[in-house]
């Protein structure tokens, strides 16, 4: 039987950025992957020059995602229809469609039906802080913990199926050390860590604080090209920048490498031996 694995995510670009090349190795390997994105990220920052030829950002973003998607090979990709909520503290927080104005149980009702219906044997979702504290990303993970959790329940949802339980749950998680490091080096060349990224909204001095355990570290040697390749069909973010700048010079230092913690089943005390498979067992 195929194996397969579902990814949990909130905006397009998140299946490229940050676990494609994970996604693009298993998908390789001929097992099914799948995708469910909350939100097409109507509110992401787009120059005006990629919005020829589309009405809106969502738009625009949603061909990208769809175009990321088969480079990646996933077998199907599923949008829950929420709207992207912004960072934490602007105007586009309080907007009645965005995904944090919906409660964890409606969204986690959405995410348990995919769970249900593919069956997959492993799913993934974003760590508790939601990788960089984006407010989608941090009630995505509430969501998805929630339906992986209640999957088996038949009371949970019955409209969405009959009751299963994946095998396991993994948060994909940031390298602490590479951040530390970057925390470190940043000054040096007067960059502020407390700014990164494209908005400068991105703390990354905060975010080096918060530590989680790395379970299973995913060599994507092998398809780092289309992770690449993928990533650049975001253009509207950045897309073609990624494999430059600071996130391209820690890659190229300590290698082309993914990071998991298992949520569930799990891990027994003691562990500390780093797996290379998520299906190991």
């Amino acid at each position: 039987m195929t194996k397969k694995i579902l990814a949990v995510l909130a905006h397009p670009d998140d299946e490229s950025f940050g676990l494609g090349g994970t996604l693009a190795l298993y998908a390789s390997k001929r097992y099914d992957t799948y995708l469910v994105c909350a939100t097409r990220g109507e509110v992401g920052t787009v120059d005006e020059e990629h919005l020829n030829g589309f009405k809106d950002i969502a738009e625009l973003r949603t061909v990208e995602l769809e175009r990321a998607a088969k480079i990646l090979n996933l077998k199907d990709v599923f949008l829950l229809g929420y709207r992207d909520s912004g960072m934490p503290g602007t105007e586009e927080n309080k907007h009645p469609d965005a995904q944090i104005n919906h409660s964890i149980d409606e969204v986690a009702g959405k995410v348990v039906r995919y769970i249900r219906e593919l069956k997959p044997d492993i799913v993934i979702t974003f760590d508790p802080i939601g990788g960089y504290k984006h407010p989608d990303h941090i009630h995505i993970h509430k969501a998805t913990v929630l339906a992986f959790e209640k999957a088996d329940d038949a009371s949970f949802h019955p409209e969405t199926g009959l009751p299963f339980k994946p095998r396991a749950l993994y948060y994909q998680v940031f390298p602490r050390r590479t951040l530390r490091l970057m925390v470190r080096l940043m000054p040096l060349f007067g960059k502020d860590p407390t700014k990164f990224g494209r908005n400068q909204d991105i703390n990354l001095k905060e975010l080096a604080e918060v530590d989680f355990p790395v379970h299973v570290r995913v060599d994507i040697t092998s398809v780092a090209n289309i992770k690449q390749e993928a990533g650049r069909q975001h253009v509207s973010q950045g897309g073609m920048q990624m494999r430059r700048g600071w996130m391209g010079f820690m890659t190229r230092l300590f290698g082309e490498r993914e990071e998991f913690m298992r949520a569930y089943p799990p891990i027994a005390n003691g562990r500390n031996k780093i797996a290379n498979d998520l299906f190991w067992e």
